[in-house]
């Protein structure tokens, strides 16, 4: 297991589907990157024990939104961590008796919960309205999750859920880059970290691109 700390602020989102191509982007850019997050469509490519082999290059963070009944998210939790990721992303609209559940079953592995909060594209906003997204960032908290999913497209939704979990929640933001996110605006309204997807793996020289967007949150320091 490997403890997720800040040192870029980056976290690369690899939606890739290849197993090669997987482990070779995230060699080139390990140095700097603090996590690689994994969903369905490397997953499913490629099998769930991609998660082991990437655990060896940095923290791997399941992208899989669990959103289900209290015994189906333990079960997917269990999977997920026996796989080697050190943390999963939840939905919290299920409601509290689910979100626990998830939470308690990673205390139980030593992992790491973050709860969407709300989501990043243009239709994120539709059903996560303010109110809504502030209500679930609450509930993550109340839960004991280590933090929530706030839009880096939104910048001044971060912000607002940044006041609503205080400093002790920790807040990742995807968005940056494709999605139009600004990785230093992102930081500045009080993210902890912002995942970066297409503009890192899609990029000719992703180790570079990484390696700007870090160097773009360090000015801020």
């Amino acid at each position: 297991m490997s403890e997720i700390h800040r040192k870029t602020g980056v976290i690369l989102a690899l939606d890739v589907t290849k197993k090669e191509e997987a482990l070779l982007i995230s060699k080139e850019v390990a140095g700097f990157v603090d996590a690689i997050k994994i969903g369905y469509p490397l997953v499913l490519g490629t099998g769930l024990s991609i998660a082991k082999d990437l655990s060896k290059i940095a923290p791997v963070i399941a992208d899989f939104k669990v959103a289900d009944i209290p015994n189906t998210d333990r079960l997917i939790c269990e999977h997920v961590f026996s796989a080697g990721c050190d943390a999963v992303i939840v939905q919290g609209f299920t409601g509290s008796d689910s979100l626990m559940e998830c939470v308690k079953t990673a205390n139980e592995f030593q992992r790491k919960v973050f709860v969407v909060a709300e989501m990043s594209h243009p239709g994120g906003d539709y059903f996560f309205t303010d109110a809504v997204s502030k209500e679930i960032a609450a509930l993550a908290k109340k839960a004991g999750a280590f933090g929530i999913v706030a839009p880096a497209t939104r910048p001044e939704r971060v912000k607002e859920l940044r006041a609503v979990i205080g400093k002790d929640l920790k807040i990742i933001s995807p968005g940056v880059g494709a999605q139009g996110g600004s990785a230093a605006d992102t930081i500045k309204a009080g993210a902890d970290w912002v995942i970066v997807g297409r503009s890192i793996y899609g990029a000719k020289d992703p180790k570079a691109e990484a390696e700007k967007i870090k160097k773009e949150i360090e000015k801020l320091i």
